[in-house]
């Protein structure tokens, strides 16, 4: 069993961010990549908001350069998953599908997924006009048709937000009544770019493919009281049916919200267990971008160090 001062599970922003940190603070971190290195940002095909990119970079661009500069000052970065985590005894204690591991403190970087239709057709079009993030992506949609999949209150926010862009965003929803508060519906409602296709679901989404590159073109609707079927022409769909925080390895032993979202007390990274710390979308169910996930990833690697002095003096 391999015993590190700092072990950091997660590769996204936050993860390596962390890991940054952390090796120029020479606690020569390990970061434990998971099953999707990089995080959520690999399937990101452009980025344009992060700060320092005036041209744009792709997510995996992105991620691989933090992993470098982190890896330049000391990180140890593995393509390992973490399948068991033991956060009740001292060293922590971790199992991944390769090793075994004990850490004096442990950073949390796992991400959340975006809930997903559940279509082949779907994640072949993600990148190519299918999004879970409106602030990430609709700029790319000006002067375009889009969709917008969900009935709460952050579906109703990724379609006022894409009104700035967009000609016209259709709200697609299975039920004839949405799940948002009334103060987001009625802004919906009056906003005239919004229109609502009620009880319906998305069946197959469509687009065309040359030299290798995808759009998408147009869904495939179902009327789930009618069964009535059509074709609704748009060039973006943003899936907006929430999030799950991947926080299945901490049940029981870390403090969540109801949404299952690791707690945070006050405005640091630290969690309910002493010399734990999360950063990133596994504690943010509000911003979720690269760019505050960087930014609480600084702050967690920051709180490790200061409580490992305080630790390793004892």
């Amino acid at each position: 069993m391999e015993h590190r001062t700092v072990v950091i599970i997660g590769s996204g922003p936050a993860g390596l961010t962390a890991a940054v940190y952390c090796a120029r603070a020479d606690l020569a971190p390990l970061v434990l990549e998971g099953a999707q290195p990089g995080g959520q940002l690999t399937i990101t095909t452009e980025i344009e908001n992060f700060p320092g990119f005036p041209e744009g970079i792709s997510g995996s661009r992105l991620t691989e350069e933090i992993r470098r500069q982190a890896v330049r000052f000391g990180a140890e970065c593995r393509f390992e998953t973490v399948m068991d985590v033991n956060l009740l005894v001292r060293p922590f204690r971790l199992s991944t599908d390769q090793s075994r591991y004990t850490a004096d403190a442990l950073i949390i970087a796992t991400g959340a997924s975006a809930r997903s239709l559940g279509l082949e057709s779907e994640i072949r079009f993600r990148g190519a006009g299918v999004s879970a993030c409106a602030t990430c992506d609709g700029f790319f949609f000006k002067g375009l048709d889009v969709a917008v999949v969900g009935g709460g209150d952050t579906a109703l926010e990724e379609a006022i937000f894409l009104t700035r862009f967009a000609t016209k965003v259709t709200v697609i929803h299975r039920r004839d009544e949405l799940r948002a508060s009334k103060i987001m519906q009625e802004r919906a409602k009056r906003n005239p770019k919004i229109e609502f296709l009620w009880n319906s679901v998305i069946e197959e989404v469509c687009g065309t493919e040359e030299n290798g590159i995808r759009r998408l073109t147009h869904v495939r609707i179902r009327n789930v009281q009618t069964g009535e079927t059509g074709t609704l022409h748009v060039s973006g769909l943003f899936i907006a049916i929430g999030h799950t925080p991947n926080t299945r390895l901490f049940g029981g032993q870390l403090d969540l919200d109801d949404q299952g979202y690791i707690r945070t007390i006050g405005k640091s990274s630290r969690t309910s267990v002493d010399g734990v710390f999360a950063c990133g979308d596994v504690q943010d169910s509000v911003y979720r971008q690269a760019v505050t996930a960087a930014g609480s990833g600084c702050m967690a690697a920051i709180d490790a160090e200061r409580w490992l002095s305080e630790f390793l003096d004892r």
